[in-house]
């Protein structure tokens, strides 16, 4: 038999382009996107497009679906270790140097691009369309990924399922900007000295993981958070109210801490403690709250007999269900992006 008479011609492929703002938590979202994405339909190419140095960040990490092709634009804004020391002038690089590397790019691919999904933190002069909330549920479900779940040696879900229900309290100061050493003084000697079960993050530039592990405690420099965030050992949260971190832990229907630290964070915390009711403020507005303090609010919030906190719960539940129908099979996260894919793959080509 002829095999060429055999030979089946490839499928027409839309081609996406995702350009995310170059931060760890937008990089995250935009590949949870790009994920959903790929897993609705086989005809779909997508090009992840970060900065040279962000690819050899990201390189050591599970290699996503072979639909997500990663595309590289030149180092040409500072460093994403030292952007903290000038936000504002990170700001505004990404804003005037990036679009000139992007649109070169563009011009070299050669598939014909029919959509581009960009970071709303990225000057975008496009329609928008309403597409999340992006969390990385499909990890959920992925099968034998005990080695992921090791830190140095340490299974911290193993960890996790020795412990009580409800009875550890997730801390996790953010990707980026963190708290003055003075105040994180203070958090370690209350989670310490308080009987409180923890599970830290901490992103390795300081020295306190020693002060903090221990039979109640375990400290990690990563951890799959959506994961950790569902266990049911996990009884709260403290976070730093970053928008995938809030949805997360919606998701998940556990009540918060809230420790905003800058930007869209302390509006977030206002939705978290005064609209939904799900968490406590746990900063002043000025000053370092003291280790008396903090020691009162975490003992309240982890207290399971606690008539006002059973009650907190419960509206952490409640709006778990909202979260859960919207990526359910017909929910509206789910049409919508039904919807954004049907549009740009309907003429694509012509």
């Amino acid at each position: 038999m002829d095999p060429a008479k055999t030979e089946q011609p490839e499928p027409t492929v839309c081609h996406v382009v995702a350009m995310p703002y170059p931060g760890r938590s937008h990089i995250n979202a935009m590949m949870n996107l790009c994920k959903l994405m790929a897993s609705k339909t086989a005809d779909i190419l997508i090009g992840f497009v970060v900065t040279e140095e962000w690819l050899g960040f990201i390189s050591s990490e599970p290699k996503p679906p072979a639909k997500i092709r990663f595309a590289t634009v030149p180092n040409c804004i500072p460093s994403e270790v030292s952007r903290g020391k000038d936000f504002p002038g990170f700001m505004n690089a990404v804003n005037t140097k990036m679009e000139v590397h992007f649109e070169e790019l563009l011009d070299r691919l050669q598939q014909p691009v029919k959509a581009i999904v960009a970071d709303t933190h990225l000057v975008d002069y496009i329609p928008v369309y309403p597409i999340g909330p992006a969390i990385p549920y499909l990890e959920l479900e992925e099968k034998n990924a005990s080695i992921a779940n090791s830190i140095n040696g340490v299974n911290y879900l193993q960890w996790l399922d020795s412990q009580p229900p409800c009875s550890v309290l997730y801390i996790s100061m953010g990707s980026f900007l963190s708290v003055s050493n003075a105040q994180m003084d203070e958090i370690i000697g209350v989670i310490r000295d308080s009987g409180v079960r923890s599970l830290w993050v901490s992103r390795g530039e300081t020295g306190w993981s020693n002060d903090c592990s221990g039979d109640m405690s375990l400290v990690v420099p990563w951890c799959n958070q959506l994961k950790v965030l569902c266990h049911s050992s996990i009884g709260g949260f403290w976070t730093h109210c970053g928008w995938n971190s809030t949805l997360e832990a919606v998701f998940a229907g556990v009540p918060m801490l809230t420790y905003p630290i800058f930007w869209d964070q302390v509006p977030i915390s206002k939705h978290i403690v005064e609209d939904w009711k799900i968490g406590w403020k746990v900063k002043k507005d000025v000053g370092v709250l003291t280790r008396r303090e903090i020691s009162e609010l975490v003992k309240r919030f982890v207290d399971k007999k606690s008539d006002e906190m059973n009650a907190m719960r419960q509206r952490a539940k409640e709006l778990q269900k909202s979260s859960r129908r919207a990526i359910a099979k017909g929910g509206s996260s789910d049409a919508n992006l039904d919807a954004f894919i049907r549009n740009i793959s309907e003429d694509h080509g012509h």
